[in-house]
């Protein structure tokens, strides 16, 4: 059966864990400074509206730590409306797409054109730091206690692509893709996603996913047409004084 959004959120969890969680209420509350949202949000832990004064202690547990930001998943409209009532505003709407793995690893991939390995190679750090992956956030795919790879793609005899795959159960999710802007419209990210893949298959899963920002037009038509199914999304709301 398909993953579900339910279980992307938890595929997120094990392949780009917080530094630290804790529960404050009915919040979990992640940490990871400097590590971007996904590792520095509260998330609810119950459904409905937990109510003002929850909000309050999870925002003054937030306090000093990083952006007051919340987690918003689909159907967890109780919670956003609070926010939003409380003026927080919405920040970076996602959605969820998957596909069978072995569908992607079937496609033609091009010979030295896209390799997984681990550890990461100086130049992928590079690629990642021109796109804005900085050290925090790859001391995320570090930390994460998963079976896990790199992407390395090479376009032109040049290097031009670098990615992160972890796997939870039998899902793996691709995280930090970053092509060089010179090598981009040139299929590396279909080709980077279709290592992605083949990896996953090697090591035993059965679906590959990843998370795309809905105002990335070029990316939802790639994955869209590469065959994968959006099956989900989620939004943050962030206090009105911060700053993600």
């Amino acid at each position: 059966m398909m993953p579900t959004a339910a279980d992307l959120y938890d595929v997120i969890d094990v392949t780009w864990p917080p530094l630290t969680v804790r529960e404050v209420g009915p919040f979990r509350l992640r940490r990871a400074a400097g590590a971007g949202g996904r590792v520095n949000a509260a998330s609810l832990l119950i459904a409905g509206d937990p109510g003002q004064a929850a909000v309050k202690a999870a925002e003054a547990a937030m306090t000093g730590t990083g952006p007051r930001l919340f987690l918003i998943r689909d159907g967890e409209t109780d919670l956003d409306a609070r926010l939003a009532a409380m003026g927080y505003r919405v920040a970076d709407p996602v959605t969820f797409f998957v596909a069978p793995a072995d569908m992607l690893a079937a496609r033609d991939l091009p010979r030295v054109c896209a390799f997984t390995l681990w550890e990461p190679l100086a130049i992928q750090i590079d690629i990642w730091e021109q796109g804005g992956i900085t050290a925090a956030r790859r001391a995320v795919m570090d930390r994460a206690d998963c079976p896990k790879t790199s992407i390395l793609g090479r376009l032109n005899d040049s290097p031009a692509a670098a990615g992160y795959v972890g796997l939870a159960g039998d899902i793996a999710m691709l995280h930090a893709l970053t092509v060089l802007p010179h090598q981009r419209r040139q299929g590396m990210g279909g080709f980077a996603l279709t290592a992605a893949a083949r990896w996953t298959v090697a090591e035993g899963g059965h679906w590959i996913s990843l998370v795309v920002a809905q105002d990335n037009a070029g990316g939802n038509a790639l994955y869209t047409a590469l065959g994968m199914t959006p099956v989900g999304s989620y939004h943050y709301r962030i206090h009105p004084e911060d700053r993600k």
